[in-house]
């Protein structure tokens, strides 16, 4: 009885045979998202921010999503926000300048779902990373792979 209750468990890791996502192009004031193909659009999805969304990212805390060039840098299936992908913020220029404001660049900056479901219900609520839906999740952590690139524009 026990076997046939876990295999009726449906994993939240799906698995993805279409064309390789080359990047990720996210713009911010949009508020969308495209998974590319090259130059061709795979999906674009609907996302939410950091609760500072307008400006590139300084400080830790400061509620914003960076801008600029990145990659997906990591993937975890255990987040706390249901899955969420990497993104490779700060690089060597976000460390450089929140240095010189005697500041943390802060860090952890993922796309990820959006776990609790009240969050389903707020807008812009993270603390920098790039929210979609749990499902749209799924989808994504199964379509993109560590090393994409991630183009974030204001």
């Amino acid at each position: 009885m026990m076997i046939a209750g876990l295999s009726a468990c449906t994993s939240k890791i799906k698995g993805y045979r279409g064309p390789d996502v080359t990047k990720i192009i996210v713009f911010k004031s949009a508020r969308y998202m495209h998974l590319m193909h090259g130059t061709k659009v795979l999906k674009s999805y609907k996302i939410d921010l950091g609760f500072a969304p307008e400006g590139h990212k300084q400080v830790e805390g400061d509620g914003r999503t960076p801008e600029g060039l990145y990659y997906i840098d990591r993937r975890n299936p255990n987040s706390d926000f249901h899955l969420s992908l990497g993104i490779s913020y700060p690089n060597r220029a976000d460390r450089a300048r929140a240095q010189k404001l005697g500041k943390s660049p802060g860090g952890d900056i993922f796309i990820h779902g959006r776990g609790n479901p009240v969050q389903r219900l707020i807008r812009d609520w993270t603390w920098g990373c790039i929210a979609v839906t749990n499902e749209e999740m799924e989808e994504i952590y199964a379509m993109v792979r560590v090393g994409t690139p991630i183009a974030i524009y204001r």
